[in-house]
């Protein structure tokens, strides 16, 4: 016999979205553990031809009937010679690393772990990327387009664009500033041809996963065209978020061209009207961020100086082909200028 369903629908939206939360912890923490013990396996082989002394080309007949003679004892682990001299260059690579650097690669799928012997050279570039993968779940591919766009050094020179130190308690400026980042990946749209923001705003909605993903740990999407009423006049925030760390909402607004500074006087507009109609008695202050093609960190430095709301400037990079999709933005950003 069913129940009546007598909770208010706001309520079970913050229930589902939390059983949802709960089981996808439990997933990655699952293959956190299947990563790691396959890792463990692959670096004590790794270790013993290592000590053995065992060299491509002067032990390869051994590596070649010691693949076989594995193969008939475990047929399903993939333990071809060209794997086993792989789990040899791993155990190499980082047996001599720290261990917060071993902690990271060790949790990795095996896949990733090979890209980044191949294509990574600096140990401190693999401790990025490798701690990438974990907090936003990147595939093999997006790991691989984020090393072609050299996203570990773009990260170390990226200039902050916010006003969160003028705007928020230490401590939670501090935190903020971890959690926002200058440049988000939207490589996941695999987008190939100009779009309009609604175009992107919708892209982004149906893969919205992969969109809290790349923003990080704690996100929890509320919606998208979120209607916010006040004086008889409507207003839409593009994607409405909640990071439970901060215990603040989160609005995002989508800018498929250059950064304008009208775009600030807006965000601050709908963070008043959020933090008045919208935040919870126990939820700290709306948070703001603009995510846009391109910005001029001076701009953005002008535009924020008297502004007493938290936003942040952002960009987004659109991977694949670069070439192809650099110009295709400029082409649309010119028109859209000219609109």
């Amino acid at each position: 016999m069913s129940k009546e369903f007598n909770i208010k629908q706001t309520d079970y939206n913050a229930i589902l979205r939390q059983a949802v939360a709960q089981i996808r912890h439990a997933r990655t923490m699952i293959a956190k553990q299947v990563n790691s013990a396959a890792n463990s396996v692959y670096w004590n082989l790794g270790k013993l031809l290592f000590e053995k002394h065992l060299e491509e080309g002067y032990g390869s007949g051994v590596v070649k009937q010691l693949s076989v003679d594995l193969k008939n004892e475990f047929p399903d682990m993939g333990l071809s010679p060209r794997n086993l001299w792989n789990m040899k260059r791993f155990y190499e690579r980082y047996y001599q690393a720290d261990t917060k650097l071993l902690r990271s690669v060790a949790v990795l799928p095996w896949g990733h772990n090979l890209l980044l012997l191949d294509k990574v050279q600096s140990l401190s570039a693999v401790e990025f990327y490798a701690n990438e993968v974990i907090t936003k779940g990147w595939t093999r591919d997006l790991l691989l387009n984020a090393i072609k766009m050299d996203s570990y050094n773009l990260a170390q020179t990226q200039v902050t664009s916010n006003n969160f130190n003028q705007t928020l308690p230490t401590i939670s400026a501090e935190y903020a500033n971890e959690v926002f980042k200058s440049t988000y990946n939207l490589g996941f749209l695999g987008i190939k041809e100009p779009v309009k923001e609604l175009e992107l705003e919708k892209r982004l909605i149906s893969k919205i996963r992969n969109f809290i993903l790349e923003l990080g740990k704690g996100f929890t999407f509320i919606g998208n065209q979120y209607r916010l009423e006040y004086n008889n006049k409507e207003y839409f925030v593009d994607m409405l978020f909640f990071h439970r760390g901060l215990r603040s909402l989160v609005a995002v607004e989508l800018k498929i061209g250059s950064f304008k500074a009208e775009y600030v006087g807006k965000m601050n507009f709908y963070l008043s009207l959020l933090d008045k109609l919208e935040r919870g008695e126990n939820e700290n202050q709306s948070i703001g961020i603009i995510l846009c093609a391109d910005r001029d960190h001076l701009d953005v430095e002008i535009a924020l100086q008297d502004v007493n709301k938290p936003i942040g400037v952002s960009e987004y990079k659109l991977l694949l082909p670069k070439d192809e999709l650099q110009a295709l933005l400029i082409n649309e950003i010119k028109a859209s200028e000219k609109e």
